[in-house]
């Protein structure tokens, strides 16, 4: 007990504690945001070796498929979200019955979980998107292919991303082997894009929506390796109206906190082609680049307050994601590039290097594109290191 001369110990100010599920590299930017906003940070990881669990204090180790460990997890948290969108659906519905404030809740993020529930979702909406259906057989792609014609896309319904659960089929022997392989599919037309876009916008419960510029984003063999915001030379009138679709469908849908719909742009206009509502590899330009990082955005968001300003602080910004290479010691390059350009922005996920695994990202802002770009693809080749080792 005090005495009546000495004053009372002070006490920290405690913020509210946000529960990540998951402890990949979003749950590890997501931290920076949360220190800054004096918010506390829990993850729930697989293993201490997760990059978000080697820098988080608050990590506890469980099962995001059983439903006892997420409920240990979600105790004493102000409201629980994702690193990823693998938690069964029953399992988020049952944390909602619980009474957790859980963003986005099953209804919603079972549309970034089911490729088919969010085809049916989107068409119900308006929203554009390609010719699409169930297939189970052989006989369904090639019907479907006869219909729409080929080459026919097939999709895992669940469970793909980077490019994984994506098939481009040219004929029906070579859908053949992937209706064979038993995952349960579904098959769109073909879509001739011009380039691919990307919406990043983020929805409070209390129903505040606000969008980021349209950027436009480079695939290599499934993988995004570029993002560049805003997307050159995109008319206003069409920019515009995909922030329209994308913050229509985080409304019609229920999403709180993030939603990144990536879009196809073609001749005839856009079409939807993927959802994720978390924070995305298409808005990790925001950290530098906005004035609310798309972190800070989604902590604003899943606790319902006032979203910040998407507004950009340069009028070019681009990021390049680092693939790993042949040599893991990334760090001995970290001299000459930052030596090379100092306004450069290196982040490291603290992953294990692999060649071809996404270990970072490198963030360029300036104001002519072709020089920003430059810049970034040079520090990113350089820390990717030389091809023979």
């Amino acid at each position: 007990m005090n005495s009546p001369n000495v004053p009372p110990t002070p006490r920290p100010v405690v913020g509210p504690v946000v529960g990540v599920v998951g402890a990949g590299q979003l749950a590890r930017m997501t931290q920076q945001a949360a220190i800054a906003l004096g918010v506390e940070l829990r993850v729930l990881a697989n293993s201490r070796d997760e990059s978000a669990a080697r820098v988080i204090v608050d990590t506890r180790i469980g099962d995001y498929r059983d439903l006892s460990d997420l409920r240990d997890f979600a105790k004493g948290c102000d409201a629980v979200t994702f690193d990823h969108e693998h938690v069964p659906t029953t399992h988020i519905q049952a944390l909602l019955d619980d009474g957790v404030a859980v963003h986005p809740g099953a209804e919603a993020l079972v549309h970034a979980q089911d490729k088919a529930v969010m085809r049916e979702r989107l068409a119900e909406i308006g929203a554009p998107c390609p010719a699409w259906g169930r297939v189970s057989e052989l006989a369904d792609v090639e019907a479907f292919g006869e219909e729409h014609g080929w080459p026919v896309v097939l999709k895992a319904v669940r469970g793909g991303y980077d490019g994984r659960g994506v098939w481009v089929c040219a004929s029906a022997d070579e859908a053949r082997e992937v209706v064979d392989s038993g995952v349960p599919l579904l098959a769109e037309a073909f879509v001739p894009f011009e380039r691919e876009l990307a919406v990043l916008v983020a929805r409070s419960p209390h129903g505040q929506g606000v969008s980021y510029p349209v950027v436009e984003t480079v695939q290599k063999d499934g993988i995004c390796v570029e993002v560049i915001a805003p997307a050159p030379d995109l008319d206003p009138e069409n920019a515009a109206a995909a922030q329209r679709i994308a913050l229509r469908i985080a409304q019609q849908l229920g999403v709180t906190g993030l939603l990144a719909v990536e879009m196809f742009a073609t001749k005839s206009g856009l079409v939807v082609n993927e959802l994720a509502m978390r924070p995305h590899n298409s808005g990790h330009w925001t950290i530098e680049g906005a004035r609310t990082s798309q972190f800070e955005q989604h902590l604003r968001a899943v606790l319902n307050l006032p979203l910040g300003s998407p507004s950009p602080t340069a009028p070019v910004v681009v990021m390049v994601n680092l693939l790993g290479g042949p040599d893991p010691d990334v760090f001995a390059r970290y001299e000459h590039v930052m030596a090379n350009d100092p306004g450069v922005k290196i982040h490291f996920y603290g992953k294990d290097v692999r060649p071809g695994r996404k270990i970072g990202h490198v963030t360029a802002l300036g104001t002519n594109l072709d020089e920003v770009r430059a810049r970034a693809w040079h520090a990113a080749d350089c820390l990717r290191g030389p091809n023979d080792v």
